[in-house]
């Protein structure tokens, strides 16, 4: 495999055409990512609980169909599939509601994590929202840290949703237990609390051993810092209907670009490579704010180059 993505996938339901109606849609954000690297033409695998109902198995078979292979494949009786009620706001934006007390996301555990599955992949990527609940969270640092012990690429989204947190503290708190394991790390402009703000940012890395912080500013693009260097790579103009899943149809992007170029170390990275793995996810993240839906909006590899090639 060439990434593992580990986390939440849940039901993303979005507004649909007539007042006070949604459509169901796959979304969750590693669960996004995982068919965003698929669809870009790597093997990638999701990590994560789903539960034994209705939309478990509609999320189950996304995966499939999105020819990622599902690396929990039992779903559980524990809880039900995590929900997600997306609010739109003009140009796009959104804010979100879950049923979640608890999900079927929350429950993935340790042991559900096999070694030869990490030993096997070039990348592993998982974010804050497992983080904010047990046993998902020790989980998730117990995958982090294996990946990062067995000489992986490790990527991390903050990704912060405060309708699952008691605090923006609690998240922080668990988000600083992770950083020591992480090689990429994606923050977005509105999440700047968790490094200290920008300014502190090669002060952070340095602290962590990270080896690239991508910073989102929305429809203006990312920033990104390596090195000691920073440079801005400018997003595409497009007309936004639904950023559902658009940063992780960037970040998919950015890593499979990354991946594709032959990166498997942090050795292998050059500026060179940082800056055209941004532009890439740059194209993919715009392409995606076109359509509505999460997963249903991903961009596949052929559109992407396409752009790419203009």
């Amino acid at each position: 495999m060439d990434a593992i993505c580990m986390g939440e996938m849940l039901i993303d339901f979005t507004p649909g055409k007539e007042k006070d109606s949604y459509i169901k849609n796959p979304g969750g954000a590693p669960a996004n990512a995982a068919v965003s690297i698929a669809r870009n033409g790597l093997e990638a695998g999701f990590l994560g609980k789903l539960g034994n109902d209705d939309f478990g198995r509609f999320l189950k078979a996304t995966l499939e169909e999105n020819q990622v292979k599902v690396l929990c494949p039992e779903l559980t009786d524990e809880a039900v599939t995590t929900l997600a009620f997306v609010t739109l706001y003009e140009g796009g934006e959104r804010s979100f509601t879950f049923a979640r007390k608890p999900g079927a996301d929350m429950l993935v555990r340790k042991e559900d994590i096999k070694k030869e599955d990490i030993e096997a992949c070039r990348l592993f990527h998982a974010g804050s929202f497992s983080l904010s609940a047990e046993p998902g969270a020790e989980a998730v640092k117990y995958g982090m840290k294996m990946a990062h012990d067995s000489g992986k690429l490790v990527s991390f989204d903050v990704n912060y949703r405060d309708m699952v947190w008691e605090s923006r503290e609690a998240a922080k708190s668990q988000v600083d237990q992770v950083l020591p394991y992480v090689d990429f790390l994606k923050i977005s402009d509105e999440e700047l609390y968790f490094v200290g703000g920008e300014e502190n940012i090669p002060n952070m890395m340095e602290e962590y051993g990270i080896a690239v912080v991508i910073e989102t500013l929305g429809a203006k693009g990312a920033k990104y810092f390596y090195k000691g260097n920073s440079g801005t790579v400018e997003g595409r103009k497009v007309n936004a209907v639904d950023a559902t899943g658009a940063g992780d149809a960037f970040w998919g992007g950015f890593l499979s670009k990354l991946l594709m170029s032959g990166i498997n170390s942090v050795a292998d990275l050059t500026e060179d490579a940082v800056k055209d793995a941004l532009r890439y996810g740059n194209i993919s993240g715009s392409i995606c704010v076109q359509k509505m839906g999460g997963i249903p909006a991903l961009p596949a590899k052929e559109e992407i180059e396409a752009v790419w090639n203009m």
